[in-house]
């Protein structure tokens, strides 16, 4: 006579368990594959830290003697205003950029492979997302040894809170270029919309002019973009509350900036979740 086999809940437990350990060994692995990437390919730590000095020296020295002191409340200089920006543009450029391994993991059939693996698909985009974020604040925290020399004086807290501005900035922007590269077939049709999508973004967060002397339209336009809340909070970060986003005679509050900011985040990385989910 067969005996039937009863579940347990210990093996209830032990099944849990092996789930939990698989996925979590999934986001880490992925995370690392991304580690091991960018290290092969110097040239994109290269041009990643080429751009925002480019910014930083040659646009901030030539336009130092045009932005009025007027528009810089506090008495900074506008390499001093600049420089938070310029970091959340490396942090940005970045972020998307690094989702590209997405579409060229589809053209080449590793994508398939991952995605027929034993394990959730949120873990996946997790790794992902955890692995292009981490990319982004590494190569942010590298140029944050250049805020002395421009005359940006750093605390143990300006540090902490600054690296909290990149996380959540790299975190949103991460996840948001996942949703993007979730949709691309080619390598060329991610590198067009790409550009697109990024240099407004860029352009319209305040990161390299400021935001109190603009047309009306133009500022509305720059308050709806969510990369303006992460470029504000780096900025609060190193230069203190003189240079606070306003909205109207509103001064954005620092909780504000991170709700935005994290919001955004988390709802890219739900469709983000869901799209992949979708991917056969």
């Amino acid at each position: 006579m067969a005996t039937e086999t009863i579940p347990t809940p210990a093996a209830g437990y032990l099944h849990r368990q092996s789930a939990l350990t698989r996925n979590l060994r999934t986001i880490g692995m992925v995370w690392l594959r991304d580690l091991i990437r960018l290290r092969r390919m110097p040239t994109r730590i290269i041009t990643g830290l080429a751009q925002p000095l480019l910014f930083l020296l040659v646009l901030g020295a030539g336009l130092e003697g045009l932005v009025s002191s007027r528009q810089l409340p506090g008495g900074v200089t506008y390499q001093e205003f600049i420089f938070p920006g310029v970091l959340g543009m490396s942090i940005i450029t970045s972020a998307l950029f690094s989702s590209v391994a997405i579409v060229w993991d589809r053209e080449f059939g590793f994508m398939r492979e991952m995605l027929v693996a034993p394990v959730s698909r949120t873990s996946l985009v997790l790794g992902k997302a955890v692995g292009g974020g981490s990319v982004s604040v590494a190569q942010g925290i590298v140029l944050i040894v250049i805020a002395p020399f421009i005359g940006i004086d750093l605390t143990v807290r300006s540090v902490l809170l600054l690296l909290l501005a990149l996380l959540l900035l790299a975190f949103a922007m991460t996840a948001f270029g996942m949703v993007l590269a979730s949709r691309m077939q080619r390598m060329e049709s991610f590198q067009m919309v790409m550009s697109l999508v990024m240099q407004p973004m860029i352009f319209l967060s305040g990161a390299i002019f400021p935001l109190s002397q603009l047309p009306g339209w133009l500022a509305v336009l720059c308050r709806l973009n969510p990369a303006t809340y992460g470029i504000d909070l780096a900025r609060r970060a190193l230069l203190g509350s003189t240079q606070a986003l306003t909205i109207g005679d509103w001064v954005v509050p620092l909780w504000f900036d991170v709700v935005v900011v994290l919001g955004m985040g988390s709802l890219m990385l739900a469709i983000a979740v869901r799209l992949f989910s979708n991917i056969e």
